[in-house]
């Protein structure tokens, strides 16, 4: 099974859950397109996972990692792509914290071995327990 988490920068609160098969959907950014509608206005940060989010919602931030991107910078952002990448990754840190403060639960961390059914309920339930703990 495959989550997807939507996370507020500032509050650093989950917003939105989602859960899909794995095996049926292998891309992050396949997940984004079938549930989640982003207003324009928002800024959304992503991982390697989320290539190509720049044409569907054109205020994104993406790390760039990938060789075929790095030839089509020019000279000037090469040179800024470097603090760029490492700008995105201290706002990913905050959220991989996130993600590792559900994983404390292992119901994500190991093999789920109850029935699906129940198995969204409990993650929402879990991200609440999470939520409630960063704000106290």
């Amino acid at each position: 099974m495959k989550f997807q988490l939507i996370i507020d920068r500032q509050t650093e609160m989950i917003i939105s859950t989602e859960l899909f098969n794995g095996k049926a959907h292998d891309h992050d950014l396949t997940i984004l397109k079938q549930t989640t509608r982003v207003d324009p206005a928002i800024l959304v940060i992503g991982d390697s996972g989320y290539r190509g989010l720049q044409k569907l919602h054109p205020n994104s931030l993406l790390p760039i990692r990938h060789k075929a991107d790095i030839d089509k910078l020019t000279d000037e952002q090469k040179a800024t792509r470097k603090q760029s990448n490492k700008s995105i990754a201290s706002i990913r840190m905050k959220i991989e914290h996130i993600v590792g403060c559900i994983k404390r639960f292992k119901i994500v961390a190991e093999k789920y071995r109850n029935r699906l059914k129940r198995l969204l309920l409990r993650f929402n339930l879990i991200c609440g327990v999470v939520n409630y703990e960063r704000n106290v």
